[in-house]
């Protein structure tokens, strides 16, 4: 199985998609798992592998499911005696598993390198590939007259700017065209909707640049998401300079906390996301819960079909416990 989930993590990694390979590193009886048992649990919440009995599952999942949201490893564990198995840096969980065993479960989120577009082939093209490439970007160079020779840090260097399609996850892009093809080189990166575009060029340059664009069909819209002057004010003038600058620019842009995600819900609009198994007491993510019962116009969320079918058999001795 190993060998599968390996070629399964390779194949998502090759296709930028992120996942979380989840191992068994420590286990006491009576539990089914054995250490290096291992699982990989994609983005959607797809479970592939085997890290023990049904029950662990559905906490596995939520908890990959948020590490690839905050890109943080953790190491969970799963036991019938949660409160004097605390202990700090570990997430603990109640097991509720028939065989009353615990497992702890090492999560490794395997997240795809931020995506860099550079066009141009200028000195200040040159400076941002190599420094983007040292920050762990993975870099692509796109110009007219791009020589692959020029950019050896680039994973990909295209001489057609057109060329360059969208694909899954952020992209961050920089035109340092200096004159040579701007306007080209900005509908392109525009037709990649990346999170980011910064233009290097002086604030009467762009205007120009702006009239022509206009001109050429671009939406003030898309206009006014460009940053331009590109990069932070650090008083940069080589071109390595101006390379720090735009990529610190570009981290600062990547580690903000959108307004959204950090202004929490009001409690009495908030939709549950998670409710709890009236026969197990598990957290159940109700998003991705596979196993529900309908009760009395409420319903029920479960971590296996097996809890299901007991609350089926007398729902009325367990209704209104996990209820959402």
């Amino acid at each position: 199985m190993h060998s599968e989930l390996l070629q399964m993590a390779a194949d998502l990694a090759r296709r930028d998609e992120p996942f979380v390979l989840a191992v068994v590193v420590r286990r006491r009886p009576a539990s089914s798992s054995q250490a290096g048992d291992m699982a990989l649990i994609t983005a959607a919440g797809a479970f592939h592998g085997w890290l023990g009995g049904s029950c662990t599952q559905p906490t596995v999942v939520r908890e990959a499911r948020r590490a690839l949201a905050d890109g943080k490893p953790r190491l969970v564990v799963l036991t019938p005696d949660p409160v004097n198995t605390e202990r700090p840096g570990v997430l603990v969980f109640p097991m509720t598993c028939a065989s009353g065993g615990s497992v702890e479960i090492y999560l490794d989120p395997i997240l795809p390198a931020p995506r860099l577009a550079v066009f141009g082939a200028s000195p200040t093209a040159r400076a941002l590939v190599k420094l983007g490439k040292a920050m762990g970007y993975s870099v692509v160079v796109a110009d007219a007259a791009a020589d692959p020779a020029d950019f050896p840090e680039a994973d990909r260097v295209l001489t057609d700017p057109t060329a360059l399609v969208p694909a899954a996850g952020p992209l961050y892009a920089v035109v340092a065209t200096l004159g040579e093809g701007d306007e080209e080189a900005i509908r392109a990166a525009l037709a990649l909707a990346p999170v980011y575009l910064g233009v290097v060029a002086s604030a009467k340059r762009f205007a120009r640049m702006r009239q022509t664009l206009v001109a050429q069909g671009v939406t003030a819209e898309q206009l006014d998401s460009i940053r331009s002057p590109a990069g932070v004010k650090i008083g940069a003038k080589a071109p390595e300079e101006i390379a720090l600058s735009v990529l610190a620019e570009i981290v600062e842009r990547r580690r903000a906390v959108p307004a959204a995600a950090a202004r929490p819900e009001k409690e009495e609009t908030a939709a549950p996301r998670e409710a709890i198994d009236p026969i197990c007491g598990m957290t159940v993510e109700i998003a991705t819960a596979r196993h529900t019962a309908e009760h009395e116009g409420m319903t029920y969320y479960f971590c296996c079909g097996g809890c299901r079918e007991r609350f089926l058999a007398t729902p009325e001795k367990y209704a209104h416990g996990g209820a959402a």
